[in-house]
């Protein structure tokens, strides 16, 4: 099956141009925010614009439950489509979708500045901003009777095909969730640290956290934390152990894109040192 990346920032327009950017690469199937749409129709999955927080809306948008990913799995085995479209914020989260459905890899990409001009980008990143709207690329018939939020205008999309003359696109759904109106949150560096340490800390090999430091970036958040490790343990199997329990502790409890943990061995104390 060929996938094709479409990339760009939350709210910069995506969801709006996602129906004819398939179209112009001949693809008929969506993954937007949970859902897997084929045309105007939901084939499968939940729309990460129902839940009620906004981290409930990231891992849903992210796949993160395993009878949400089997269910879009059924469905692509079922309709055997010969190309999908992932819409993500990052060419990491799109590979991560792609990898937890059971797709090969990201063939192609496309990325919202090479469709979408600076000015329709920043007005698109205002309404989100100021009024909280966001858009579905299904009509509104389609969510209304699963849709948590508020259900604002049907807004019927047509593309310019040569003078006067105009294609319709589809039918798109504007809405409010709920989350984008409960008002904002924040994960503490502190709570970080906190979840990082119990996850190391499950390792008998591990001593101490000794330092933990994160960076917030356009694709995610990178981690580095340096560990105190017992003698006479195999360094290299412990810190690849921790880095990947760190990463997938972290996703299961805030749903925060990881692009990078790196886990370093600072030093190491024998067994009658440790605390």
């Amino acid at each position: 099956m060929r996938v094709v990346g479409f990339i760009g920032a939350s709210g910069t327009g995506k969801s709006y141009r996602a129906s004819w950017v398939a179209r112009e690469k001949g693809l008929e199937f969506i993954i937007d925010d949970g859902l897997l749409i084929r045309g105007n129709q939901i084939v499968a999955g939940s729309s990460a614009k129902k839940e009620a927080t906004r981290i409930s809306a990231i891992k849903r948008a992210l796949f993160i439950d395993p009878s949400h990913v089997r269910s879009v799995m059924e469905a692509l085995a079922r309709y055997q489509p010969e190309g999908i479209m992932i819409l993500g914020t990052s060419d990491s989260m799109v590979e991560s979708i792609a990898a937890r459905l059971g797709l090969s890899g990201v063939d192609d990409r496309v990325y919202i500045n090479e469709v979408a001009s600076e000015y329709e980008i920043s007005q698109a990143l205002l309404t989100r901003k100021d009024q909280g709207k966001h858009v579905i690329p299904v009509p509104t018939f389609a969510i209304r009777k699963d849709f948590s939020g508020y259900l604002l205008d049907p807004l019927n999309i047509f593309r310019r095909k040569g003078r006067g003359i105009y294609m319709p696109v589809g039918e798109k759904s504007v809405v409010r969730p709920t989350f984008s109106y409960m008002g904002n949150y924040t994960i503490s560096e502190y709570a970080l640290r906190q979840i990082v340490e119990h996850a190391a800390l499950a390792f008998k090999e591990v001593n101490k956290v000794h330092r933990l430091y994160a960076e917030d970036t356009a694709d995610g958040k990178y981690l580095e934390l340096e560990l105190i490790l017992i003698y006479g343990c195999r360094i290299r199997d412990v810190l690849v152990s921790v880095q990947a329990a760190v990463s997938a502790e972290i996703a299961r409890l805030t749903g925060i894109s990881l692009i990078r943990v790196d886990v370093i061995a600072r030093s190491i104390v024998l067994a009658q040192e440790t605390a």
